[in-house]
């Protein structure tokens, strides 16, 4: 059996999960790697990220280095010697750090790899309308997600789903891959495989306000997966024109309604104390949404103070 000296680099919630279960696991976490502090937020108050703020609750030594390839972050590496790196949810490794444990680097990925390499894995396998994802562990080389898996677990996703739901399921079902893939290192049993080639791949694209749009011209069951794989981060947007302004409207809680009509894409009107916007083929309700200087609403609570002009539309 071998002796693991861990070194974990991650930066959100979903990797300080992970490292809670791998510590809870009793495996021995010598360090952690996580992004600089920053100023965020309106105040500009520094930031510092979840991974940080756990490590620090739990007396793990902390590394944030803004430059991997330092003379710096090289005598670091140095001082803790790890001989396996766990990577979640973290930037892209130079060689001389993911080449340096003796054991490898292995990174876990909320994707089927090879599909949805990228960025944002579990917000595009919503929004493409996936019915199946999962979680993927394997050894980082030179490109980005490419490297030889060492294991998979699927999970289902359901027609109502949103990526908030799914990124908490994938998260859990990583805890306990992370935690396989360990006991497969240190008993030196772990067997690759190559990742597929020659097949037609799917991108978890990075997330900007180019594709967080909607599109209402498109058929009303894309436009509803758009919006349900950006809820509730980083949410999908509109803009609603009424009364000569432009205003850019965050939508939330949505159903989808599918059904034959003549209203033109980003047409809208109150039904029900919901708001009801025409989509290709049917049409979207809103019940939860947020506009300019409001907090995030329920349709019902919004109608009491606001009120959508019969002209108005989205787009």
């Amino acid at each position: 059996m071998r002796d693991l000296r861990i070194l974990f680099m991650g930066t959100p919630e979903f990797a300080t999960t992970i490292l809670d279960h791998v510590i809870n696991e009793d495996y021995n976490v010598v360090g952690v790697v996580t992004a600089p502090d920053k100023p965020a937020g309106r105040g500009r108050k520094i930031h510092e990220s979840h991974v940080k703020g756990y490590a620090v609750k739990k007396g793990l030594k902390v590394l944030q280095p803004t430059n991997l390839k330092s003379e710096e972050f090289s005598e670091q590496l140095n001082e803790l010697d790890p001989n396996v790196i766990i990577v979640v949810a973290f930037r892209m490794l130079p060689k001389q750090v993911w080449q340096y444990p003796e054991y490898g680097t292995f990174n876990l990925h909320a994707s089927l790899l090879p599909q949805y390499r990228g960025a944002a894995p579990i917000h595009w396998a919503i929004i493409n309308g996936e019915t199946t994802t999962g979680v993927s562990t394997f050894f980082i080389d030179e490109k980005i997600d490419t490297g030889e898996m060492i294991l998979q677990k699927e999970t289902t996703i359901t027609p109502d789903e949103t990526v908030g739901d799914l990124h908490d399921k994938l998260m859990n079902l990583g805890c306990s891959t992370v935690t396989e893939t360990l006991k497969l290192i240190s008993e030196d049993t772990v067997t690759t495989t190559p990742q597929p080639q020659n097949i037609t791949l799917k991108t978890a694209y990075k997330l900007n306000n180019d594709n967080t749009r909607v599109d209402w011209s498109l058929p009303v069951n894309e436009v509803y997966n758009k919006i349900r794989g950006l809820n509730p981060f980083p949410v999908a947007y509109t803009i609603l024109y009424q009364d000569n302004e432009e205003l850019r409207m965050k939508l939330y809680k949505v159903r989808m309604r599918q059904e034959e009509h003549s209203k033109s894409p980003g047409t809208i009107n109150i039904e029900d104390s919901t708001l009801k916007i025409a989509a290709k083929d049917g049409f979207i309700l809103v019940e939860e949404l947020q506009l300019p200087g409001k907090r995030k609403m329920a349709i019902k609570d919004l109608l009491n103070g606001f009120s959508f002009k019969e002209d108005s539309y989205v787009v």
